[in-house]
């Protein structure tokens, strides 16, 4: 039997994949694994019993990944599960800083009252919320991961000329994308050709504040910005100087700022990228079935802070999460064979200081696991 926590309401139709080997609650002190949405995590006290913490949806800030890997609790997020809502929302936003949807919708509410008159004034006052179309317009879509690459076909599809820029982008991915996307390999050649600028990457030390005064100077007088991927990549204050001058001709997203709520050419939503029944559903079946096979087998799909590792051998697994090291590989092996134990399958990866080995037999004496819990470069051992 497993525990598993959940820190969030999640959808049902993920948690349905969690059978009766599974007791799912929203309160339990020493959880086996945690399912999590946006609830912040920073200051949770792990039980050493939890070895599994799963977030529904594809940012982990609100989670201590650091923290986890140091005491082997593998965070897995959702890639992709909610790209598709974050899309939408980001086509409307397209429309929402070109035409001045907002302002003009804000606007007509004061003419309530005026009765006959309303159609003269509808008439005499629409031209101050005039905008352009995104007909031939380039969008500069920075980060091509699953929702920049959604994004980047749609504009394209809506007639925008695409240009696109990932250091990490995967050549095979190409396919995906428009066939007349322009890459680029630098953050200023985005900034020095795009009219339309929308961010998809996460918020980490090289991309925190990212759009500030000094690369704000370096885009298109009149560039229009979107920002539904992490409020941190922007600096606010620089942002509504920016549009104060003009500089920025409009600027949406949802991640809201003190600085620029309120302002005019700025529409500030709630953070509703992944708010749909759809996307939901998706990130909460795909977030259990991660922490189910990493319970059950020990495989690891879509970790944020270990390797993909899996087998398809059958028979009794040990996990072991250890120090990026040879000698940890060697022990671990040694241990299998020095209490005569012939293995079925073995699988060893890692990522940065840190390795994932799994290894299936037919049969683990607990002796083996007993030897490796000893090694001072092992940080958890899992008999599965």
């Amino acid at each position: 039997m497993f525990d598993i926590l959940t820190l969030n309401k999640i959808s049902q139709i993920g948690l349905k994949e969690l059978d009766d080997k599974y007791t799912v609650t929203d309160c339990c002190e020493c959880p086996d694994g945690i399912i999590v949405r946006s609830a912040a995590m920073h200051d949770y006290d792990f039980s050493q019993k939890t070895v599994a913490v799963a977030r529904a949806g594809a940012g982990v800030n609100n989670i201590p990944v650091d923290e986890c890997t140091k005491k082997g609790i593998v965070v897995f997020n959702t890639p992709g599960a909610n790209a598709n809502a974050v899309k939408e929302l980001v086509i409307g936003g397209l429309m929402l800083a070109s035409r001045r949807v907002s302002a003009a919708y804000d606007w007509c509410k004061t003419l309530k009252g005026e009765g006959e008159n309303v159609g003269k004034l509808v008439e005499k006052g629409k031209s101050q919320f005039a905008g352009p179309e995104i007909l031939g317009k380039t969008l500069g879509v920075v980060g091509l991961g699953a929702i920049g690459r959604l994004v980047a076909s749609a504009a394209n599809a809506l007639g925008m000329k695409i240009v696109g820029y990932d250091p990490y982008f995967n050549e095979e991915l190409k396919g995906e994308l428009p066939a007349d996307t322009e890459y680029v390999d630098s953050l200023d050649a985005v900034y020095e050709k795009a009219d339309y600028i929308t961010l998809h990457l996460p918020c980490v030390a090289a991309t925190k504040g990212m759009i500030n005064a000094e690369t704000i100077g370096k885009m298109k007088d009149g560039v229009r910005i979107l920002n539904f991927a992490r409020g941190e990549l922007v600096v606010g204050a620089d942002m509504a100087a920016a549009i104060e001058s003009g500089k920025v001709a409009a600027y949406v997203t949802d991640f809201p700022s003190d600085e620029v709520i309120g302002l005019e050419n700025v529409t500030a939503l709630p953070h509703l990228g992944a708010s749909t029944p759809e996307s939901e559903e998706n990130c909460a079946y795909m977030a259990a079935v991660e922490i189910r096979e990493y319970l059950e087998k020990g495989n690891i799909k879509n970790s944020v802070n270990f390797p993909n590792v899996s087998l398809d051998t059958e028979g009794e697994r040990v996990a072991v999460i250890h120090h990026n090291v040879l000698t940890a590989v060697n022990d671990i092996l040694s241990a299998f064979m020095k209490n005569g134990v012939e293995t079925t399958g073995f699988s060893s990866k890692a990522k940065g200081d840190y390795a994932y080995t799994l290894i299936s037999a037919d049969k683990i004496p607990d002796a083996v696991v007993n030897a490796l819990n000893s090694n001072e470069d092992i940080i958890k051992v899992r008999k599965i």
